[in-house]
Order: C-alpha cells, then structure tokens, then sequence
C-alpha cells in the first residue's frame, strides 16, 4: 500500500506538518516557560526589596521588633504572600501565617534571609509565597495544553488538505498510467486531456505528442513493410518467370533476355542500397567527408552525368551557376548524388520538348542550389508528403521508370545532415523546383 504515490504524498506532508508543528510547538513553550519564570523571578525580587524597605524603617523607627507580628500578618493579607520575617541568627520572630514562630529556618530556606543593617544591629527579613509555584505551573501548564491542542488542530487541518491536494495531483498521474497501458496493450489511439499549464499539463502534452509520434511511426513502419514487399515483389516476379521460362525451354538465354534479368537484379540492388541509405541517416550514422569544394564544379559533374539522358529524351538541360560563389564545406559525393536524384526524378516528370535548370546562388543557408523543371507538376495534396519513403504522386509512372519512391527521400536525409533544408514549390502543370542549402567556409 505505501507504494501507491497518494499514500506516500499523504505521509510525507502530514510528517513535515507534524515535526514543522512539533517544532514550532516545543520552541514556543521553552520561550513561554523561560519568559514567565523571568517574569515570576523579577516579579520576587521587587517583593523582596519592597518587604526589605518596609521592615526596614518599621526597625529604624521602633528600634526594635515589637509588634512586628501585627504589620506582618496585615502585609501577608493584603499582598497575598507568606512573609516570614528572620532575625539575624535565621530564628523566625514574625509568620504572617503563624506556623513557623520560634523556628530556625534551614540553609535552603527559599524566601531569605535578606539581612538589614541598621545601628550596626544586624537582622533578617524574608518572605515566601508557597502557593507561587503551584500557580505558576498551572499557567506554563496550561500554556503546554493549548499549543498541543493548536498543533493538534494544524496536523489535522494539514491531513485533509493534503487529502484534497493529493487526489488533485494524482488523479492526471493515474489517467497518464491508464493510457500508457492501454498503449502497451497496442491502442495507439489513447490520449490524455491537457487541464492545466503546470508539470502535470507539460507531461500531459508530451505523452500526447509522444502518443502521435509513436502512432505516426507504427503507421510509417506498416506501410514501409508493405511498400517494400510491394517493391520487392515485381522484380522477383520478373526474375522467376524468366527464370522458369529458360528452365522450362520456352525461352533462350539469349542476349536481350539476360539483359532484362540483370535489369531487375539492378532494380533489386538499388533498393537494397536505398534502404540501407536510409537506415543508417536515421540512425545517425550516415558518414560525411566534408571538404572545402566549388560549388559550380559539383554542379557541373551532375548535369554531365545526366546530360545523355535528358538529350535522349528531349529535354534541354542547363546550368546557371554563377562564378564567385564562395566556397561549400561538403562531402561532394553525397551532394552529388542529391542533384542526380533531383535530376533524375525532373528528368522521369518532364515531357518531351521541356527545359531542366540547374542553378545556384547565394542564399541565407549559405550557397542554395535549385533544380527546376517544365514538367507536370506535384498535385497540392502531395506536397507535404513527397519526401516521405515509398510516396508517389504517379504510383505507377515512379514503378514503370524504376523509382523505388526513395530518392527524394534520401535526399532529405543527407541535405539535412549537412545542416541544411530540403524544400519544394510546385504549380500543377507548370512544373516543380526542388530548393536546398549547403553551408560555406
């Protein structure tokens, strides 16, 4: 049961009240005490020197003790203390009580003697209240009960309000717990209500952002696991039944047959590298070797790269790379490969007759290279998704050129581990421009 937080939150508050109380409780009563004995003692001390004054000149004026007993019976009464009065020797000459006349008082004697020094006549005067010290605990008593009774009140009022408090605080935990178990259980869907702004609200907003997140990648780890079999499935397919034709002798392993099977066995192998490309940006260990380079240069070497096709196909490819640009701090193999991606895939959405440019400039990012095509467009639907893995716009068209849906994809990934950003516009029908920044010495 102490493991429950509520049991525990309950016992830690009340036993800070209790000793916070406690505390305040025992330091209040030893002030209390210590004050009121001062009072008392300070209280004795003028008695003492008021009696010493009286039976003083009552001795200076008689010259002796005769009918002292009287005056100190009438002062015992009206003061309402038990004086005794000594003479030099301790005997007591005068009680106001009368009960110890003719006594000798012992060394202990509380109340004197207060010896008086007149004439050279040496003689002793005290007094003593024994009723004083019964009311004076009485008080200090009473004082003791009712701060007991205060801190009494206090832990109570400490226990309900941690009660209170407590079942405020835990109730959020407990529906955080509650959807976290029914998450384990494989409800992706749970969310929890956001009813304040402090820690408990923060927490709430995090599990719901994490829920989305963890929802959102079991949706993405599905499709991917569908898409690749999908992607896997059609070359395998091809592969098999050429393969099953030659065996069968329906086929000769001529050349153009051979061909086709090595370009479904490259089909294979791209999506092969694809995966593995993506695997290891996500898990952040995608190797970059960066090094001081041109930028006009790593442009040059894409659009040469993919110049053959674009004339085989129609389509005019240019370059507008100004010189002066300063120097890019990349790894110009993997850039490369980002701007054959780009090209490639205007290239595959570009009719014939249309223009590719390849440009760059100066930009906030540093240097920003841009790939611009003619072609048909992204429809506005698909822009946020077309650098998702496996995402087409053309499901069939991407398949029927060999795209595996991965390079944009890929893309991203690596313009991102440069510190840059990869982004798109697009106008159905008037063609796409890809836009990313590389960072500069």
């Amino acid at each position: 049961m102490f493991s429950s937080l509520r049991v525990r939150l309950l016992a830690s508050l009340l036993l800070v009240t209790v000793v916070a109380v406690g505390v305040v409780a025992a330091l209040a009563s030893q002030a209390t005490g210590t004050q009121f004995r001062g009072y008392v003692q300070q209280r004795a001390q003028k008695a003492h020197f008021r009696f010493q004054q009286v039976f003083g000149s009552y001795y200076a004026d008689r010259g002796s003790w005769d009918g002292v007993e009287d005056w100190v019976a009438r002062m015992g009464e009206m003061s309402g203390d038990h004086i005794v009065l000594l003479d030099s020797t301790g005997k007591v000459i005068a009680d106001s009580a009368g009960k110890l006349l003719g006594r000798e008082a012992s060394p202990n004697w509380s109340g004197g003697p207060l010896v008086i020094s007149n004439n050279g006549l040496q003689v002793g005067a005290g007094y003593v209240n024994p009723t004083a010290g019964l009311v004076d605990q009485g008080f200090l008593d009473s004082v003791n009960r009712s701060l007991l009774l205060a801190a009494a009140g206090a832990g109570v009022m400490a226990l309900l309000l941690t009660l209170v408090l407590s079942r405020h605080i835990v109730r959020p935990l407990q529906s955080l717990t509650a959807a976290a178990q029914r998450m384990t259980q494989g409800d992706l869907e749970q969310r929890v209500d956001v009813r304040s702004k402090d820690e408990i609200g923060v927490l709430a907003g995090a599990f719901n952002t994490m829920a989305e997140s963890v929802a959102r990648n079991e949706m993405l780890r599905r499709r991917m696991v569908s898409d690749v079999a999908h992607e896997l499935r059609t070359p395998l397919t091809n592969v098999r039944c050429y393969l099953e034709l030659l065996q069968e002798g329906v086929l000769a392993p001529e050349p153009g047959v051979l061909e086709s099977l090595k370009q479904e066995a490259d089909i294979l192998s791209r999506l092969a590298d694809d995966l593995q490309e993506i695997a290891l940006s996500e898990a952040g260990q995608l190797r970059l070797e960066r090094q001081p380079a041109v930028a006009r240069d790593i442009c040059e070497r894409a659009a040469t790269a993919m110049r053959a096709q674009a004339e085989a196909k129609g389509l005019h490819l240019e370059m507008d790379v100004p010189e002066g640009l300063p120097p890019v701090v990349v790894d110009s193999d993997r850039i490369g490969q980002v701007l054959r991606n780009l090209l490639s895939n205007a290239l595959a959405h570009t009719p014939a007759g249309g223009s590719i440019v390849l440009s760059a400039h100066r930009g906030e990012e540093g240097v920003e290279i841009s790939v611009a095509d003619t072609g048909e467009g992204i429809p506005p639907q698909s822009l946020p998704y077309v650098f998702e893995r496996f995402y087409r716009a053309d499901p069939s068209r991407a398949r029927a050129t060999g795209g595996s849906g991965l390079g944009l994809t890929i893309s991203k990934e690596i313009v991102e581990a440069h510190g840059g950003r990869m982004r798109v516009e697009s106008e159905l029908g008037k063609g796409a421009k890809f836009t990313f920044g590389v960072p500069t010495e």
